[in-house]
């Protein structure tokens, strides 16, 4: 092996500190891919920024794609792993409901970087995330909660819509990721700036007050659950 061999671990230093390194290669890159893309992000850019090299990079990472997918995969973690905190199912169903969308809102709001990331991946058309076998696993977690609390508040006779888990994650995370993702081509047409507190708060209440009213009542898009004595 040489000394530009990737697979070579970096000789390690009085301070060398692996997962630190590598947990500071991640941040520097998800600021890097985020702002430039998969294509734009440039590995020596993150190297120079982590004063790390392209060689510690790889042998971490094993490439650009393995860096960008790792990136991908820490950036869904995080937002799964503060939602498992927030024991959404130990809650009463319509507070579960709505602690989910304001957590959704918030921190689609506060992680921009996160939306830029997905939005980015969705022009490579998913092409890097096919080959996690991460993100799929991390996200399971929750639609599963979601299921849970849907059954809760049917069971109650709070709920009443038969809307799949999946199709009400879409709606909360349709309307809160637009919201920043669009932010500046919005605003310009339509002369509303949707970060300003006030339209914030507005439409958080909105979109809570939309799904709590569309399980509640049986709607038209989806089939509606059969009630005792129903015929």
């Amino acid at each position: 092996m040489t000394a530009d061999d990737p697979t070579t671990p970096p000789k390690p230093g009085r301070k060398n500190n692996p997962e630190a390194t590598k947990q500071n290669i991640l941040d520097v890159a998800r600021e890097e891919f985020a702002n430039l893309g998969f294509s734009g992000g440039r590995v020596d850019a993150i190297a120079e920024r982590t004063r790390t090299t392209k060689r510690m990079i790889y042998y971490y990472f094993g490439s650009k794609e393995g860096l960008y997918l790792a990136v991908l995969e820490k950036a869904y973690s995080d937002i799964r792993s503060i939602e498992n905190t927030l024991n959404l199912e130990d809650l009463e169903p319509e507070t579960a409901i709505r602690t989910l969308i304001d957590f959704t809102f918030d921190y689609q709001e506060q992680h921009e970087d996160f939306i830029r990331l997905v939005s980015i991946e969705n022009i490579h058309r998913a092409e890097h995330m096919k080959a996690s076998t991460v993100i799929g696993n991390l996200n399971v977690t929750v639609i599963d909660t979601i299921r849970k609390i849907l059954d809760a508040g049917r069971a109650a006779g709070l709920f009443r819509n038969a809307i799949s888990p999946t199709d009400l994650h879409l709606m909360i995370s349709a309307f809160c990721f637009f919201r920043v993702s669009n932010r500046h081509t919005f605003t310009l047409i339509f002369h509303q700036d949707l970060a300003a507190p006030d339209t914030r708060a507005r439409h958080k209440g909105m979109i809570g007050d939309a799904i709590i009213s569309l399980l509640k009542s049986e709607g038209s898009g989806a089939e509606p659950l059969k009630t005792k004595g129903a015929s």
